[in-house]
């Protein structure tokens, strides 16, 4: 049996932990899959790299009307060429890694699938490996609904759907969260029709104002029936056959030369061995841990979505960080803080959002007015705004009444998920809204728009 300082499982955000082979720790890197882990081979990086152009082709049909553009013919881009080049780009990432991890003398890499024989042993293409402290971040994969007549069908998830070289005609999308509204978009964009059957509300996980703009908006490129189940699926002369039922009891059927199956993630815990270990799961799967990210077999930790804590590459990287200072670092033994977590959604329109949002407040039993303010400002009520004349976009920020500080910062519409950085900084900070407006903003950037709905929650401050 090979003995190791480290085992880390999984290539993703796992391989923070990696550089403790340059401080001459011996490490083993186990990956089934290619390396580089869900982000870059099945996730945000081949996603973007498809919704970059697709975001372009979808200004340029919206805003020729705006600014008196003559030319009425349509963009067209090429489905097989983007494709390929996301897939090749993608692909040559990731066989750029290995190298450095081959010629590491004290890195041994093995493609394979990792498996718990004992509690601290792992066991790789027959080969078993133990280590003083073992890493498990195996990530996700998409869930499949028990929908009656879907299995054996040809049906996509997100992993098909990046790599499909065959633009569909018509294609259903189940599903309303992030995956289903960025590929979504993604294939809407570039002409599929596109279908949406969506459980209950679309991204609603998102503050209730931008949840409303983005459904109003969204809805009206796009058929989407929402609060509708589905009931049946069929696969007939390479034509599927989706029966929905709204909320009425109403049935009708769907048809389409694709489906995608965008429902949410399943941890990658089932097939790990983990019943020969004292690692504890939840009933869903997800990995418990405590507050060092500590599995309960001491010395097995945790990291990344396979915790159920929050499902981005950003997080999992910080947890990495954490765990290689903590146990390599030299830094002073403490629990994982994290400071205001953000998020992006890449669809149209864009969204981001750091902090809590206002439903999580009321939930809470809090009341507006008495333990928090709100103010809400429109892209195009700004310099920039005039300039851009867009269809949606706001910035909503929510500060305690009495320690002025921000609880939460959301936004909706184009470049969302750049100009909500300084928002996350200010947050970190914890930052009031008075200092929000200490700074001087550039005119006349987008950014301003921040600054305007600063000084309405200011105002509305004062009069407190």
């Amino acid at each position: 049996m090979k003995h190791y300082d480290l085992i880390i499982i999984g290539t993703g955000g796992g391989t923070k932990l990696r550089p403790a082979a340059d401080l001459g720790k011996k490490v083993a890197l186990i990956e089934k899959e290619d390396l580089g882990g869900t982000c870059l081979n099945r996730g945000c990086i081949p996603s973007k790299m498809l919704i970059y152009p697709a975001d372009l082709k979808t200004h340029w049909q919206e805003d020729k009307g705006k600014f008196f553009m003559e030319s009425s013919d349509d963009v067209k881009l090429d489905w097989e060429a983007l494709i390929k080049r996301t897939t090749e780009t993608v692909l040559e990432e990731s066989k750029s890694i290995e190298p450095g991890y081959v010629k590491h003398e004290n890195i041994d890499l093995y493609h394979g699938h990792a498996r718990f024989t004992d509690s601290k042993v792992v066991e790789v293409n027959g080969e078993k490996l133990t280590a003083d402290k073992i890493y498990i971040a195996t990530g996700t994969r998409p869930t499949v609904p028990n929908i009656p007549g879907l299995v054996g069908t040809p049906f996509m998830t997100s992993r098909e759907a990046l790599r499909n070289t065959k633009q569909p005609k018509k294609l259903i999308v189940i599903g309303g969260g992030y995956i289903a509204v960025e590929l979504g978009h993604f294939y809407g964009a570039m002409g599929t029709e596109v279908n949406f059957v969506v459980r209950s509300s679309m991204i609603r996980a998102e503050d209730v104002d931008i949840r409303e703009r983005f459904e109003q908006n969204f809805c009206s490129r796009y058929k989407v029936r929402l609060e509708t189940d589905t009931k049946k699926v069929e696969y007939k002369n390479q034509t599927f056959y989706v029966t929905i039922e709204d909320c009425d009891g109403n049935q009708s059927v769907l048809e389409a030369d694709a489906l995608l199956i965008a429902t949410g993630v399943r941890p990658n815990t089932d097939d790990l061995g983990l019943e020969h270990t004292n690692i504890d799961i939840c009933e869903r799967g997800w990995m418990k841990v405590d507050e060092y990210l500590e599995t309960s077999e001491s010395g097995v930790y945790a990291l990344g979505d396979i915790l159920n804590l929050y499902l981005f590459r950003h997080s999992v990287n910080f947890e990495g960080e954490y765990l290689f200072a903590q146990h390599y670092g030299g830094a002073k033994k403490s629990p994982i803080l994290y400071p205001p977590m953000p998020h992006a959604i890449f669809s149209y329109p864009q969204i981001a959002g750091v902090g809590v949002t206002e439903d999580a407040l009321l939930a809470q039993g809090k009341q507006p007015g008495k333990d928090y303010l709100v103010a809400w400002q429109e892209y195009k009520h700004s310099a920039m705004g005039m300039a851009m004349r867009p269809e949606v976009g706001g910035v909503k920020l929510i500060a305690d009444l009495k320690t002025r500080q921000l609880l939460g910062a959301h936004i909706i519409g184009e470049k969302s998920s750049d100009i909500i950085h300084m928002l996350i900084a200010y947050m970190t900070m914890k930052a009031t809204v008075d200092q929000l407006l200490e700074m001087i903003y550039i005119h006349p950037a987008l950014s301003e728009v921040i600054r305007n709905a600063a000084r309405k929650l200011q105002a509305k401050l004062e009069s407190k």
